[in-house]
Protein backbone atom coordinates (compact mmCIF):
# COMPACT_ATOMS: atom_id res chain seq x y z
CA UNK A 1 0.00 0.00 0.00
CA UNK A 2 1.27 3.33 -0.34
CA UNK A 3 0.95 6.85 0.96
CA UNK A 4 0.03 10.44 0.57
CA UNK A 5 1.34 12.85 2.88
CA UNK A 6 -1.03 15.68 3.43
CA UNK A 7 0.90 19.01 4.60
CA UNK A 8 -2.01 20.12 7.45
CA UNK A 9 -2.41 23.99 8.57
CA UNK A 10 -5.77 25.06 10.14
CA UNK A 11 -6.97 27.29 7.57
CA UNK A 12 -8.89 26.99 4.50
CA UNK A 13 -5.74 26.08 2.30
CA UNK A 14 -5.10 23.08 4.72
CA UNK A 15 -8.47 21.78 4.46
CA UNK A 16 -8.23 21.88 0.59
CA UNK A 17 -5.04 19.75 1.22
CA UNK A 18 -6.92 17.23 3.30
CA UNK A 19 -9.87 16.91 0.73
CA UNK A 20 -7.66 16.33 -1.80
CA UNK A 21 -5.35 14.16 0.12
CA UNK A 22 -8.23 11.88 0.68
CA UNK A 23 -9.23 12.04 -2.87
CA UNK A 24 -5.93 10.62 -4.18
CA UNK A 25 -5.80 7.91 -1.38
CA UNK A 26 -8.83 6.51 -2.72
CA UNK A 27 -7.94 7.11 -6.14
CA UNK A 28 -4.39 4.92 -5.39
CA UNK A 29 -5.61 2.87 -2.31
CA UNK A 30 -3.33 4.55 -0.31
CA UNK A 31 -2.81 5.43 3.11
CA UNK A 32 -2.59 9.29 4.31
CA UNK A 33 -0.01 10.55 6.50
CA UNK A 34 -1.18 13.71 8.19
CA UNK A 35 1.19 16.03 9.64
CA UNK A 36 0.53 19.28 11.47
CA UNK A 37 4.08 20.43 12.44
CA UNK A 38 5.08 23.49 14.58
CA UNK A 39 8.00 25.40 15.40
CA UNK A 40 7.40 25.83 18.86
CA UNK A 41 8.92 27.80 21.61
CA UNK A 42 7.32 31.15 22.78
CA UNK A 43 5.10 31.05 20.15
CA UNK A 44 3.08 28.47 21.05
CA UNK A 45 1.30 27.93 24.33
CA UNK A 46 -0.78 25.81 26.18
CA UNK A 47 -3.56 27.69 24.21
CA UNK A 48 -2.11 27.44 21.13
CA UNK A 49 -1.64 23.26 22.18
CA UNK A 50 -5.12 22.38 23.56
CA UNK A 51 -6.40 24.40 19.87
CA UNK A 52 -4.15 22.46 17.97
CA UNK A 53 -5.66 19.52 19.62
CA UNK A 54 -9.04 19.69 18.78
CA UNK A 55 -8.09 20.38 15.19
CA UNK A 56 -6.62 16.87 15.45
CA UNK A 57 -9.72 15.68 16.78
CA UNK A 58 -11.72 16.82 14.09
CA UNK A 59 -9.49 15.87 11.28
CA UNK A 60 -9.27 12.25 12.81
CA UNK A 61 -12.97 12.10 12.69
CA UNK A 62 -12.87 13.33 8.86
CA UNK A 63 -10.65 10.47 7.98
CA UNK A 64 -12.44 7.93 9.76
CA UNK A 65 -15.87 9.13 8.13
CA UNK A 66 -13.92 8.91 5.31
CA UNK A 67 -12.82 5.44 5.11
CA UNK A 68 -8.83 5.66 4.39
CA UNK A 69 -6.59 3.99 6.31
CA UNK A 70 -4.96 7.04 8.14
CA UNK A 71 -2.03 8.25 10.34
CA UNK A 72 -2.03 11.99 11.68
CA UNK A 73 1.58 13.18 13.50
CA UNK A 74 1.44 16.18 14.81
CA UNK A 75 5.21 17.85 15.43
CA UNK A 76 6.27 20.83 17.99
CA UNK A 77 9.95 19.93 17.67
CA UNK A 78 11.90 23.20 16.50
CA UNK A 79 12.51 22.10 12.28
CA UNK A 80 10.23 23.97 9.85
CA UNK A 81 7.28 22.62 8.65
CA UNK A 82 9.16 21.61 5.14
CA UNK A 83 11.81 20.01 7.24
CA UNK A 84 9.13 17.80 8.69
CA UNK A 85 6.86 17.24 5.34
CA UNK A 86 9.75 16.28 3.57
CA UNK A 87 11.13 14.03 6.11
CA UNK A 88 7.91 11.79 7.39
CA UNK A 89 7.64 11.77 3.01
CA UNK A 90 10.93 10.14 2.57
CA UNK A 91 10.66 7.58 5.75
CA UNK A 92 7.41 6.41 4.42
CA UNK A 93 8.53 6.35 0.94
CA UNK A 94 5.52 8.71 0.22
CA UNK A 95 4.45 8.08 -3.37
CA UNK A 96 2.59 11.90 -3.30
CA UNK A 97 2.79 14.96 -1.20
CA UNK A 98 -0.03 16.99 -0.88
CA UNK A 99 -0.04 20.68 0.21
CA UNK A 100 -2.18 23.79 0.44
CA UNK A 101 -1.59 26.75 -1.05
CA UNK A 102 -3.12 30.46 -0.24
CA UNK A 103 -4.20 33.36 -2.38
CA UNK A 104 -1.26 35.89 -2.24
CA UNK A 105 -1.41 39.76 -3.34
CA UNK A 106 0.06 40.15 -7.02
CA UNK A 107 3.24 41.36 -5.34
CA UNK A 108 2.80 38.16 -3.08
CA UNK A 109 2.32 35.82 -5.90
CA UNK A 110 6.17 36.73 -7.48
CA UNK A 111 7.36 35.08 -4.34
CA UNK A 112 6.20 31.79 -3.26
CA UNK A 113 5.79 31.27 0.38
CA UNK A 114 9.32 29.63 1.76
CA UNK A 115 7.85 26.47 3.18
CA UNK A 116 5.94 25.42 -0.02
CA UNK A 117 8.85 26.34 -2.58
CA UNK A 118 10.90 24.16 0.02
CA UNK A 119 8.92 21.07 -0.23
CA UNK A 120 8.15 21.80 -4.19
CA UNK A 121 12.09 22.06 -4.86
CA UNK A 122 13.40 19.55 -2.71
CA UNK A 123 10.41 16.61 -2.71
CA UNK A 124 11.73 13.40 -3.77
CA UNK A 125 8.52 12.45 -4.63
CA UNK A 126 5.44 14.13 -6.88
CA UNK A 127 3.63 17.54 -4.82
CA UNK A 128 0.22 18.36 -5.26
CA UNK A 129 -0.70 22.01 -4.67
CA UNK A 130 -3.80 22.79 -4.38
CA UNK A 131 -5.40 26.33 -2.87
CA UNK A 132 -9.01 26.68 -0.99
CA UNK A 133 -12.34 27.43 -2.47
CA UNK A 134 -12.13 31.38 -1.45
Amino acid sequence: MGTVVVGFVPKPEGQAALESGIAEARLRGAKVVVVNSHRGGNDFDDGDAAKSQAEMSRIEARLAEAGVEHEIRQLVRGFEPAEDLIGIAEDAEAELIVIGLRRRSPVGKLILGSNAQRILLDAKCPVLAVKADT
